[in-house]
Order: C-alpha cells, then structure tokens, then sequence
C-alpha cells in the first residue's frame, strides 16, 4: 500500500478513534448530570452540533497541511498570477502602436492587433487563416524571403526593413522584427511579427537629403550638389573629349535691397531671379545658388569660349529686365567670372575658384559684365588669400601702425590737426603699401576691426600730445563703410572715448560719400547719433559719388574733403578748378568747413588758398609719418 494511502488510513483510525472517545465520554457525561430524558435529549443534540464544529476544524487543518504538502496553494496562487499578466499582456497587445501579427507553425495567422488593422486597412476577419503572403509588395526578389527565413532557422529572430501593400494597394515601408515561438517541448508552434509604418521617416529622409542637396529658398542646387554634379559633368567630359564652362554670377549691389527694402523683399528678389535664369536654361545647363547673391552655371558642353561668353551675356541681358515685386519695380545687374574645362583647369575645385577669381576680376572692372580667367588671376588670387591670412596674424601680433599726416591750415599755413592712417609693419617684407592689404581688408571684413583699432590709438595718442602741450584743433580717423553700417558704432566710439578719456570735440570722424549715399536715411540716422556724442563728421573723397544735395544738407557734417584727383590737375585743368569752386562754394553754402587732399605742389596750396579753401593735406606740407616724426613748427610758405 502506498504511503499516501497508509497515512490517510491512519488519520482516518485518528477521527474515529477521537469520535469514539468523544462521544462515549460526552455521553457517560451527560447521563451522570441529567436525569430527565428531555434535559438530557437537548444536551446529547448540543453535543452533537458541538463534535460537529471540531470535525470542521480538524478537517480544515487537515486539508490545509495537505494542500501545502502538495503544493496545490501555491499553484493556486501562481495560476491567479498568469490569468493577471494574461489579461496586462492583452491589454498591452492590443493597445500597442507597432502592429503584431501570429501565425501557426504552418504560416497561417492566427492572431492580429488593432494597430495592424490601423496600420493595413485589413479587419481581423479578412486576415484570419491567411498567409502573410497576401501582404507582398512584390517590391522584393525571391531571394529577399529565403534569406529571411534562414536567418529565422538558425537565429531564431529576424529585424529588417520591408515594403508591404496595403489593403488600399498602397505600398508602403516597415520596420519589421520576427520571432519564433517554440512550445514546453522545444518545437516550433508559432510566428510573431512586430512591425511598424515607417512612412513618414522615408519622408522626412527624403526631404533631408533634398534639403541637403537644395537651397532652402530657391530650391536649386547648392555648392555641395553642384560640386558632385560638376565632378560628373567633369568625368563624362574627359571621356568623350568634350570642353565644359562654369560661369559665377553675383548680383551687383544685392545689399542695397536687403537694406533699404528688407530681407523679406530681398529674398523675393532671389527667387524670381533663380526663376529667370532656369527660363534661360535647357538640358545639358545646371543652375546652382552657392550662398547669398551668388549663383553658379554648369554648361556641359561648351567647347569654345565664344560660347561661354555668349551665355554670360544673355544672363546679362535677362537680368537687365525689371523685376516687379510687393509693387516695386527693382533694377539689378550682374558680374560674371568664367572659367573653362579643360584649357583652365581639370577639377570641379579648381574650376570654382577660378571662376571665383575670374568673378574678382569683373567686379574690380566695374562690374555689370562678364571676365574670363587667366591664370594671372590665380596668382592674384592665392596673395590674396596669403595676405588675408597675414593680416590676420598681424592684428594679433601688433604688426599694424598708426601713421600721421599733417593737416595745415592754408590761411596761416599752420599745422592745426592730423588724419590716422594705418601702416602693416610685415617682419619680412617691410612696410606694406596701404593700396595693396587695405581692398583685401575690406573684402574679407577685417577693415571694421582695423578701424576700431585705429581709433582707439589715435585717441590714446591725441591724449599724450595734450599732455605734452601739443595743440592741435582734431584727430582725423577713417570709418570704413563696414564699421559705419555697424549699428553699435555710437557704442564703441563712445567706449573709446571714455577709455581714453579723450573730449570728443577733438574727434573726427571721416566716411566716404559712397558709404553715406548707400543707405541715406541709415547713415543720418548713425550720424546724429555721433554728433549727439560731440564728435566731428566730415565727408571723405567727396565728388566721386553720387551725392544727393537734398540729402545732404540733412546731414550733421562739418567738413567735405575734396578728392586729390581733383586736386591734381590744379591749378591748369580748368575742369579740376572749376570743380574745386563749386565744391568750395557748395560746402561754404551750407556751413561747412572745406579741407582738400593730395597737395603736392605749392601752386595747388596757393590757390585752394584763394579760392577760400580752408585746410590741406598732402605730400607738400608732410607724408604720413609716426608720432614721434611729427614737426609741429613747420608751416611752409603758401604765399610768396
């Protein structure tokens, strides 16, 4: 007999052993207190309720001790726990995003979520007892499926990208992942796919890489694009032996729009230039927009100069038309470089910069026109770019100097004042010429830089001479039209100024006349901001511009210096002197002191003298010369 049986046999003895001995003891009990039958019935039916309750409770201890010995409340209470993560499993499943997919082991499905009918289209109905077969895109080869499920064989699990059809017939992208699903005994019973519509993430791929490749405001071509697409063009050109032309076209003058009208109608501009330029184009022709207002124009076959030329100047031409915009009728013009492969160069790199250099040349020719490359301008180019570096170097290393040339009055012939002049003392080279880093600076941005720095020596040093005793009426500085279209200028004069400690009266600044009618209403917006510090103004080189009378004498100036080529041909060229008059007049009409450059000959002093003119400077009374050189008791003799 087995175990289990005896000791239930032996709690089975147990009970009827205690029933035994409790009934015959209660009843011998009972009989000893009552002698009535009827007392004695009540008690034996109490006694019978009562052995009643201990045989529950013995039968419940023994059922629990018999539970815990097998195990059953355990999993009693495990069973409890799987049917709770059952129903958080199938919450989870269907409630997730990512659509799920089960099949059998023969491929059949058996199950699918809500996010799959979402994401498919397909009800639960018409999916059930299909293969997932019905969803080929046919966008994949055979291949693609075998190799899938070997990978499934052997790892158990496969995650990759697929293209399925939706119920629509819509083809579209998954990021799939497959797991098999084996039973207790190690076999395969079923598949579950997890997969989600990865859609928009091809969108916002693909418009990435547009974005990329394609200039945000015109949606042509950028530089990185049509550096590939040039490459290319460069390769296929090689092959078959034929030439290629790049032409660089920068719009002249772009920044005015964007300052007198605003960037908004500015880009505008852009835009319908880029729609202009596409209308001159056909096949074989990539139009690109490199940054700014500087577009770029592939022609893949352009054998011959005459016909890159020809192209230049029928975008020039384009160009000339007005372009109608927010009711305003805008003018531009156009500077074209021009570069050929294979005569001028072998890369798209070097194709760019020489175009680049060749675009140089045409802006510094007066732009409005179109200038081919010569491998001159390449040497230009590189000490361009050597002496931009340099100039870089020498503001950090202190290489600049701050020069002084006299200026004198031509009344008395006495030095009353001093223009700063900036000198690059080269450690190797000696003293550069002013004509050959200032255009660099001011095409690469540094001439701001230059002339803060500038300022602030020439005010420290005003303040050294009027310690020594020195008496000089100003201090003459250049501001370049960088620095002068800077906003923070007012700032940084007044910075310098209280540095210093310099009075402003004794400051003047001089700005070109083309820096000033650039932007009119700009420049006397910043220029009564200077004058509310106490500051001098004068107009540089005026004469060479454009001026506007009415504009002028709205603005807060004290001085208009009249330009040495003017001064030149005095007093012989009757053109120069009548000039010379009516500038002088003109200044003295509207309260304005006169000051005339590049005196170099006494007749040119003397008669600026006796045409009222008030001050000079040139190498006559003295060059440009450190501090420390100044004569400060010369005054030469106008008159004889």
């Amino acid at each position: 007999m087995p175990a289990t049986y005896r000791d239930a046999l032996r709690a089975a003895l147990l009970y009827l052993l205690l029933a035994v001995v409790w009934l015959q003891g209660t009843g011998y009990l009972l009989n000893s207190f009552f002698d009535e039958s009827v007392d004695l019935q009540r008690w034996q039916l109490i006694n019978g309720y009562v052995w009643a309750a201990v045989s529950a409770g013995l039968i419940f201890l023994a059922r629990a001790r018999l539970c815990e010995f097998l195990g059953i409340g355990a999993r009693l209470r495990e069973r409890q726990a799987d049917r709770e993560r059952l129903r958080q499993a199938a919450a989870v499943f269907d409630c997730t995003r990512e659509g799920v997919l089960v099949t059998n082991r023969e491929g059949l499905i058996v199950h699918v979520n809500r996010a799959f009918m979402e994401i498919t289209g397909y009800q639960y109905e018409e999916v059930l007892g299909h293969q997932p077969s019905l969803f080929k895109s046919g966008h994949h080869p055979p291949g693609f499926y075998q190799a899938m499920f070997a990978t499934l064989e052997s790892e158990g699990e496969w995650s990759g990208e697929i293209w399925n059809r939706r119920k629509s017939g819509e083809i579209y992208p998954q990021w799939q992942t497959i797991r098999v699903i084996h039973d207790d005994q190690g076999h395969l019973s079923h598949y579950v796919a997890v997969f989600s519509d990865i859609s928009a993430i091809k969108d916002s791929e693909h418009e990435l890489k547009h974005l990329a490749h394609h200039d945000p405001l015109t949606d042509l071509p950028n530089r990185l694009l049509f550096s590939d697409r040039a490459e290319q063009a460069l390769a296929s050109a090689q092959i078959h032996k034929r030439g290629c032309a790049l032409l660089m076209i920068d719009l002249d003058h772009f920044k005015m729009i964007n300052d007198s009208l605003g960037h908004n109608v500015g880009d505008r501009l852009l835009k319908v230039v880029a729609a202009r330029l596409q209308e001159l184009f056909g096949p074989g022709i990539t139009l690109a927009r490199l940054g700014g207002d500087e577009f770029a124009v592939l022609a893949e076959s352009c054998p011959q100069l005459v016909q890159a030329a020809a192209l230049a100047q029928r975008i020039l031409d384009a160009l000339k038309e007005p372009f109608g915009i927010d009711r305003h009728e805008l003018f531009i013009n156009a500077s074209i470089g021009i570069s050929l492969f294979p005569s001028d160069a072998l890369s798209a790199d070097q194709l760019l910069r020489n175009a680049d250099a060749a675009l140089f040349k045409a802006k510094s020719s007066g732009r409005n026109g179109y200038a081919l490359y010569t491998e001159e301008l390449t040497a230009h180019a590189q000490q361009r770019v050597e002496i931009a570096f340099e100039l870089r170097r020498a503001l950090e290393q202190q290489e600049l100097r701050v020069y002084y040339q006299p200026v004198h009055d031509l009344r008395s012939s006495r030095l009353i004042g001093v223009e700063a002049l900036v000198r690059w003392q080269h450690p190797q080279r000696g003293l550069v010429s002013p004509a050959e880093f200032i255009p660099i600076a001011e095409r690469t941005g540094m001439i701001a830089e230059i002339d803060a720095w500038v300022m602030r020596q020439a005010c420290s040093q005003m303040c050294q001479w009027q310690q020594a005793g020195v008496v000089l009426s100003f201090v003459a500085v250049n501001v370049s039209s960088r620095l002068f279209a800077r906003r923070e200028l007012y700032q940084q004069v007044a910075q310098v100024l209280h540095e210093t400690g310099l009075d402003p009266a004794f400051l003047e600044l001089e700005v070109t006349e083309s820096a000033v009618m650039d932007d009119p209403e700009v420049a006397l917006e910043q220029m009564h901001h200077l004058r509310e510090l106490g500051i001098r103004l004068a107009i540089d080189d005026f004469g060479t511009g454009y001026s506007s009378l009415l504009r002028l004498k709205r603005l807060p100036v004290q001085k208009l210096k009249i330009d040495q080529g003017f001064v030149a041909g005095l007093p012989w060229d009757e053109d120069d002197a009548a000039i010379v008059r009516v500038v002088i007049a003109l200044a003295k009409s509207m309260g304005m002191q006169v000051q005339a450059e590049g005196i170099e000959q006494v007749e040119q002093a003397r008669f600026l003298s006796e045409q009222a003119c008030d001050m000079g400077q040139g190498y006559w009374f003295g060059r440009p010369m450190p501090a420390t050189e100044i004569d400060w008791e010369r005054a030469p003799a106008i008159r004889t």
